[in-house]
């Protein structure tokens, strides 16, 4: 399952947008009631609940988390490490009652979709983080991921990993470039060409083929690629709305084109260099997953310590050479170039890892779907995709 979760099922999405929303005063918690008591300074431990396959590993002995164990052996504190969240929905379900009623979650750090991270800072379930207290992440912090419209200032959250929505294909099959999302639309393409399913995976990348600002869209922008997407349903000219399964479907070459995640791609160019990742010329979504201490944790400054440990350049780089994600501290780059491996020195060339300038011009956070627009927004989304 994609770390960018898909919202299946109108039910879900709805469920946490009538919590996100005025219909649950109740759920908001204050700023003064979300600390809990600290006991860092006495208890050097600390739950950390991840995704699956997220993290480096030894390659020797998959038990073994080298940057998480350099941690430890540096300040001494001891990470309980879950890998547990499988869907943004699913975990949200999972820690949403005890957050709700100002109650202990049991984990310190979390690592959540920025459309699940908005939900969790407007309901007030997350804690600032003391940036004093984190001088790589003040320093190394990819400014472009550095304020997000849910999320101003990086308060409450601090990128994992990022990536980009763009658009794979298979250039020797098709017999052609793709330079922008229109080029989806030609001909040679109907009945080859599929879109990502989940709402909030997928819209930005359309509007902005529009020429949209996605920081700024608004519901007219919305309701104008529904009509055009709808339209191509009809035409039969996109074949199907995928999950991650699109993967195999542009391996086999059932399909030529796609909307693709930058990190997936770099995996299938490694068994087809035919496959090629393209950022439109009109623009492509910039993403991150983000770590956030939840409310009432009891080890905020052993959390704060950890997030400040993954943005030294020397623990990034080494991360982003197991995940190989768009890696949020630009600053590794030059640690990856300095290898005398030369697998590792190619990868601060990489643009998926390390996007170059001019494909950093035309990455954009898209502004998060408000609590107020979800229900109506993914009830029509999926009347159109089929969930």
């Amino acid at each position: 399952m994609s770390r960018r979760s898909l919202l299946r099922a109108l039910g879900a999405g709805a469920a946490g947008a009538t919590l996100a929303g005025c219909g649950v005063p109740a759920a908001f918690v204050k700023p003064g009631d979300r600390a809990g008591r600290d006991s860092s300074a006495t208890d050097h431990t600390l739950h950390f609940a991840n995704w699956p396959l997220y993290i480096d590993t030894d390659d020797e002995d998959e038990s073994k988390r080298p940057t998480l164990d350099a941690f430890s052996q540096r300040t001494g504190i001891s990470v309980t490490y879950t890998e547990e969240i499988n869907d943004n929905d699913e975990f949200f379900g999972k820690i949403s009652p005890a957050l709700m009623n100002r109650q202990e979650t049991g984990r310190d750090l979390i690592v959540i979709s920025d459309w699940m991270a908005a939900r969790f800072v407007r309901l007030g379930w997350v804690q600032e983080m003391d940036r004093a207290k984190q001088p790589n992440v003040a320093k190394y912090l990819d400014p472009l991921l550095r304020s997000p419209a849910f999320d101003e200032g990086r308060l409450h959250s601090v990128p994992w990993q990022s990536g980009i929505t763009g658009i794979a294909y298979n250039r020797k099959k098709l017999g052609r470039e793709i330079r922008s999302t229109g080029d989806l639309w030609a001909d040679d393409l109907r009945g080859r060409v599929t879109l990502l399913s989940g709402l909030d995976e997928s819209f930005a990348l359309l509007m902005q083929g529009n020429g949209v600002d996605i920081t700024r869209w608004t519901a007219d922008d919305f309701h104008e690629i529904c009509e055009q997407t709808q339209k191509r349903v009809h035409s039969r000219h996109i074949r199907r709305f995928t999950g991650n399964d699109y993967i195999k479907d542009l391996a086999t070459g059932d399909v030529l084109a796609c909307q693709a995640y930058s990190g997936d791609v770099i995996q299938l160019q490694a068994d087809n260099p035919d496959i090629e990742f393209v950022v439109p010329e009109e623009g492509a979504e910039l993403w991150a997953e983000s770590l956030m201490i939840p409310n009432l944790a009891r080890h905020k400054r052993n959390a704060e310590r950890l997030v400040d440990h993954y943005y030294d350049p020397e623990v990034a780089a080494e991360l982003a050479t197991w995940v190989n994600y768009v890696c949020p501290v630009p600053a590794a780059r030059d640690v990856l170039a300095s290898s005398k491996d030369e697998e590792t020195a190619a990868l601060a060339e990489d643009p998926l890892i390390f996007p170059d300038d001019e494909m950093r011009k035309r990455l954009a956070i898209a502004r998060d779907i408000t609590s107020e627009e979800r229900m109506d927004f993914a009830k029509k989304w999926n009347s159109i995709v089929g969930l």
